[in-house]
């Protein structure tokens, strides 16, 4: 048994000696390999040793068999690498992976910025403006008959006949007309037979369905001559507001890239000669005028031919101011016409009578005097701002079918607006908001 055990032992000792002479010595590290390197995982440091090793170090002499001896580890610590956790610690920390240019954050990020809607932006908030500008301007106006009629809701819920007869007592105060009031109110009755008026909020829908049907659709902006130039008389009574609209309109137009020439026709007052120079020059124009007390007609005539030498746009021309209940001087404005005509030698582009809103039936009436005289083409409503007679827009268009081209709602040039009929029945008829515009009792 002994025997045995002797024989065992002197095996392995012989493996153990035949191990440690026979096994390969371990491949000693290239000089520019740091000893920090040794801490990498095996599979790494194989494919950085090919890539670092360059081919020159195979045949370096210090390459001995010393240097080799005293590099590798002793053969009694062969388990002196670290464990892979100990590795992955001492390793630097791996970048983090860039994100693919369709990764779904990105994709979120993005989404906002294609939902763009600029044009009906842009168009509801201009529109949502000129309505609240027009408001401003018909303060008087909705203080006065549209407050009167939100008083009556106020104190009456029900919509019967006799709140009808209530409402047309109101709208013929706010000189409206009777025409127009009548058509108007003739119009509810049906409705309200119809069991169409349910509420307050179905009246003032209805109002405002009616009065867009009295002023019927936007006329659009003015037509220009081609070839020029457009001629443009203004006639009205004294102190209207023909010559600051005159300036105004030239502002308008050559903002738009007109040349403009302007006429001082109204030569029997010396100061509304001295106001158009005074507009001229602020505009940039060139103003024609004569001698006091000059014909009127010979000076538009003038106007005429030195738009045509000077290659004008538009001619704006002032006329004098007169009384619609004199004949004679209707007769004189008719004269001017005929020679502008000749000058053009085609009949005038447009005739735009201005009338002041404050005279509220009186503005109606006059409107018809110069409609029978001259062929008006237009209406400018000045003072609109001022007066709380501004349902006259509805009378004048209800009984002389004459469109209204211009309001005047401020002193500013850009308080005289085109006249929008839309915009206009949004802003007259609109539900009174009570903590701000109150109702009158």
């Amino acid at each position: 048994m002994s025997t045995i055990v002797i024989a065992v032992l002197a095996v392995v000792v012989l493996g153990a000696i035949a191990f440690f002479f026979l096994r390969k010595p371990a491949q000693p590290l290239p000089p520019s390999v740091e000893p920090a390197k040794a801490t990498e995982k095996p599979s790494e440091k194989k494919r950085e040793s090919k890539a670092a090793e360059p081919p020159k170090e195979k045949k370096q002499p210090s390459d001995k068999p010393e240097a080799k001896k005293k590099s590798e580890p002793p053969a009694s610590q062969p388990a002196v690498e670290p464990s892979k956790s100990e590795a992955k610690k001492s390793l630097p920390p791996e970048p983090a992976p860039s994100k693919p240019a369709d990764a779904k954050p990105e994709q979120r990020q993005e989404a906002p910025v294609k939902v763009e809607l600029p044009a009906p932006t842009a168009a509801a908030g201009a529109e949502k403006e000129s309505v609240a500008a027009l408001k401003k301007g018909l303060a008087e106006t909705r203080g006065g008959f549209i407050a009167r009629l939100a008083a009556l809701f106020g104190r009456k819920k029900e919509i019967d006949p006799a709140l009808l007869d209530e409402i047309q007592s109101v709208l013929i105060t706010a000189d409206l007309g009777p025409h127009a009031t009548d058509k108007l109110l003739g119009r509810l009755r049906e409705r309200l037979d119809r069991r169409e008026l349910a509420n307050e909020d179905a009246v003032w829908k209805a109002l405002a369905d009616e009065g867009r049907a009295i002023l019927g659709a936007t006329p659009g902006p003015l037509k220009f001559a081609s070839p020029g130039p457009t001629t443009i008389l203004i006639v009205g009574v004294n102190g209207v507001g023909k010559t600051t609209t005159i300036g105004k309109l030239a502002s308008r137009f050559r903002d738009e890239g007109k040349k403009v020439v302007l006429a001082a026709g109204d030569t029997f007052r010396a100061a509304a000669v001295i106001q158009l120079e005074v507009w001229g020059k602020r505009v940039g124009c060139q103003v024609v005028k004569g001698k006091e007390r000059a014909d009127p007609g010979s000076v538009i005539f003038d106007a005429i031919k030195a738009a045509k030498e000077s290659g004008a746009d538009v001619v704006l021309a002032d006329t004098a101011g007169r009384l619609h209940t004199k004949s004679n001087l209707m007769e004189e404005i008719k004269k001017v016409v005929r020679t502008a005509e000749k000058a053009l030698e085609r009949p005038v582009d447009h005739i735009l009578l201005v009338l002041d809103a404050t005279t509220g039936q009186n503005a109606i009436q006059q409107a018809q005097i110069f409609k029978e005289a001259i062929p008006v083409s237009g209406i400018v409503l000045t003072k609109l701002d001022g007066t709380a007679k501004g349902g006259v827009v509805l009378g004048i268009v209800d009984e002389h079918g004459v469109p209204v081209r211009f309001v005047g709602i401020g002193e500013r040039v850009e308080d005289l607006r085109e006249f929008d009929p839309e915009t206009f029945v949004a802003a007259l008829f609109e539900k009174p908001d009570e903590k701000h515009e109150g109702a009158a009792t």
